[in-house]
């Protein structure tokens, strides 16, 4: 006949701690796991469209709706010479004083305004070290000085997309949440958060982008990010990711706590967490009470 033992004093003792730890430990995660990066988002300059006023219809050669989802933005051509004052100091170093490019630094002539304008919007240009994958900082140039960059740049040559200002208004979530995740999700994650890809490159959060960063990265496919052309996105579903992401920048967490934002992994480990030390909590308590 078997004998169940009572857990002593000492045994309990030494469990009660354990049991706290956990549950004040997934509590803490709970307190503060990131959401989203909000603080981010909610800074009024990172979600803007910089207040684009373009007048053109951006693709309007039968490859766009017409519909005035996406306009161009008009440079303006008197700041060519203080743009080119300003890639002269801090640009052409790598890539030559007329953006030829060199061993260092690609070209960027022919390239657009977009491409032009992501890197430097995005702080990612100018780069201390060509040889590492650029990452997003606050930009080193003002709103004006950029502007002024990008029309200096695509003096030199025509081509390339040019800056998109996009109306969110006339998107439609929906279909944005379908194009992302058919054909973003694999590498930025359906959420927008990112992930690391091969040999040490990565997909970048997409949570403090505007949404004419997000347009100008579909139409010159940065880095390791392919391109999508207007005959592979049309201006109206690229306006429709944009809205999207928008939303994941601060989704309506209908189930409650979001944890981040990261997938059932953390909520696994939350749950382990805490679960583990309530049922730690109840024995305790169960063999105290039969005691």
């Amino acid at each position: 006949m078997a004998i169940f033992k009572r857990p002593g004093k000492a045994r309990r003792a030494t469990l009660l701690p354990i049991a706290v730890g956990t549950i004040t430990v997934g509590a803490a995660f709970l307190a503060f796991a990131p959401t989203a990066s909000y603080a981010q988002s909610n800074n009024p300059s990172s979600l803007s469209n910089y207040g684009y006023t373009g007048s053109y219809i951006y693709g309007s050669n039968g490859h766009g709706n017409g519909n005035g989802s996406i306009t161009n933005v008009n440079l303006d051509p008197s700041t060519i010479p203080f743009g080119k004052s300003l890639f002269v100091e801090n640009c052409a170093s790598c890539h030559g004083n007329y953006a030829q490019g060199s061993s260092r630094a690609p070209n960027l002539q022919g390239l657009g305004a977009a491409t032009i304008d992501f890197w430097v919007s995005t702080g990612r240009m100018p780069l201390a070290d060509p040889t590492t994958q650029a990452v997003q900082k606050p930009p080193r140039f003002s709103r004006s000085e950029t502007l002024a960059i990008d029309a200096y740049v695509t003096s030199l040559a025509s081509g390339g997309p040019a800056i998109p200002n996009v109306n969110l208004q006339m998107a439609n979530e929906a279909n944005g949440s379908e194009l992302f995740a058919t054909n973003c999700a694999a590498c930025h994650t359906i959420t927008g958060a990112g992930d690391a890809l091969a040999s040490g490159v990565y997909a970048p959060s997409l949570l403090s982008a505007s949404p004419t960063q997000i347009a100008e990265a579909i139409r010159s496919g940065p880095g390791n990010m392919p391109r999508f052309g207007p005959n592979t996105l049309t201006d109206q579903q690229v306006a429709n990711i944009a809205k999207y992401v928008t939303y994941l920048q601060k989704p309506v967490d209908q189930g409650g706590i979001a944890l981040g934002h990261v997938g059932p992994v953390t909520e696994g480990f939350v749950g382990i967490l805490i679960g583990l030390g309530l049922l730690m909590l109840a024995g305790l308590w169960i063999g105290g009470k039969a005691k």
